[in-house]
């Protein structure tokens, strides 16, 4: 016997508040994150300070959503693939969280570089920023999509972002030998730098939580799995 049209009706309206809650907040934080790095190319102190108050919008939305779903568990027992959208959304706004307070370090940092004579290496932080952010992009799409193999491509985007990442640590490095009086400025874009490379990290996150959400398939730790069998 089907349950009341009514009942199901509340709960997908419920699920559907919890899941936009998710989307607004991913909107929400890339565009925080599309306003700190303006405010580190452009040396905009004001962008920069727009980037940093927009976390705390970003962080109240992050308690909404665990109060949402928890409130959604409690009132509806969700079982089997609504109970793993519920767990996956209310998985997935911590990440998303990560990702702002990313962008809010990458304002801080670009705040304290803007006081000092312009680096030209600030530019090679751009092609990491979009990388990272595509695999960001990709991930809520996956999620709000339900679209796994779009999730699946995420996870060896992280190889190649770490390695971005690891290059540019390198010539920043080697540049803070050759120039002593900016090692302070270098050492900023190392920290902005391994923010991309964490952002990329919440993005693995976020795609493994939209797999198992569409297809109940657990695909972290595959080395383990494999080592298992």
């Amino acid at each position: 016997m089907s349950a009341p049209r009514h009942i199901l009706g509340t709960f997908d309206e419920a699920l559907a508040s919890l899941r936009n809650n998710v989307l607004m907040m991913a909107g929400l934080t890339e565009r925080t994150f599309e306003r700190a790095i303006r405010g580190l190319i452009d040396r905009d102190d004001d962008l920069c300070a727009v980037a940093i108050a927009d976390d705390e919008e970003i962080d109240q939305l992050e308690k909404q959503i665990d109060k949402d779903g928890i409130d959604l568990l409690l009132r509806f027992q969700p079982v089997a693939s609504d109970l793993r959208r519920v767990v996956s959304a209310m998985k997935l706004s911590p990440n998303i969280e990560r990702v702002a307070d990313q962008a809010t370090t990458v304002a801080r940092r670009a705040r304290k570089l803007n006081r000092h004579p312009p680096l030209v290496e600030v530019e090679l932080i751009e092609p990491l920023y979009a990388l990272a952010m595509s695999m960001f992009k990709d991930a809520i799409d996956s999620y709000t999509r339900e679209d796994v193999p779009l999730a699946m491509s995420i996870i060896p985007r992280d190889e190649e972002l770490d390695e971005a990442n690891a290059t540019l640590q390198k010539q920043f490095i080697d540049r803070m030998g050759q120039d002593p009086e900016q090692l302070r400025g270098y050492l900023n874009l190392i920290f902005i730098a391994r923010c991309m490379e964490r952002v990329g990290d919440h993005a693995t996150n976020i795609a493994e939580d939209a797999v198992y959400a569409a297809a109940a398939e657990d695909i972290r730790h595959p080395s383990q799995t494999a080592n298992a069998e």
